[in-house]
C-alpha cells in the first residue's frame, strides 16, 4: 500500500490516494445527475440499479479515504507545507465532515425508504412525492460535499 503516499497525479503536494480520491468526489455530483435522469425518462429499474452502486463504490472510496489519512498522519500531517491558515483549514474541514456524514446518512435513509417503498409496490406512486424531496436534499448534501471537499483539498495542497 506505499504507492498510495507516493506523489500524485494532479502535480499539487498530495499524495495519489488523495488525487484518486479528489477526483472521486468532483465526479460524484455529476454521476448522481446521471442517475436521476434514469428516473426522469422512467427507467425506474436503472435508476435504483444505479443509485445503489454510486453509494456502494462512495462507500468504498470514503473507506479507502480514511485507511490513506490514518496511516498517513492525518489532518496534521496534511497541513504541512501549506500556506493555509491552521485555524482556518481545520474549521472548514469540520464543516466539510459536517455534510458529508449528514450527508451520507440522509442518502442512506433515502436508499433505504426507496427499496422499501418500492417492494411495497408504493414507488413509483403513493411515495414519489416524498422520494423526490428526499433525493432533492439528497443530491444538495452530495454537491455540499464535493464542492467542500475540494476546497479542503485545494487548501491542503494547492496553497
Amino acid at each position: 500500500m506505499n504507492y498510495m503516499f507516493e506523489t500524485g497525479f494532479l502535480g499539487t503536494r498530495a499524495p495519489f490516494f488523495m488525487d484518486f480520491v479528489m477526483i472521486m468526489v468532483a465526479l460524484l455530483p455529476f454521476l448522481v445527475l446521471i442517475a436521476i435522469s434514469f428516473a426522469k425518462v422512467k427507467n425506474y429499474s436503472l435508476h435504483a440499479l444505479s443509485q445503489s452502486i454510486i453509494f456502494i463504490v462512495a462507500i468504498i472510496v470514503v473507506g479507502y479515504f480514511e485507511y490513506g489519512v490514518r496511516t498517513g498522519g492525518g489532518f496534521e500531517k496534511f497541513i504541512e507545507g501549506s500556506h493555509t491558515s491552521h485555524s482556518y483549514a481545520l474549521y472548514v474541514l469540520i464543516f466539510h465532515i459536517a455534510i458529508a456524514v449528514i450527508s451520507l446518512v440522509v442518502w442512506c435513509i433515502t436508499l433505504w425508504k426507496a427499496r422499501k417503498s418500492s417492494k411495497a409496490g408504493q414507488l413509483p406512486g403513493k411515495n414519489s412525492l416524498n422520494h423526490k424531496q428526499a433525493g432533492q436534499f439528497t443530491f444538495i448534501g452530495i454537491f455540499m460535499t464535493s464542492f467542500t471537499g475540494i476546497w479542503v483539498y485545494v487548501l491542503l495542497f494547492v496553497y
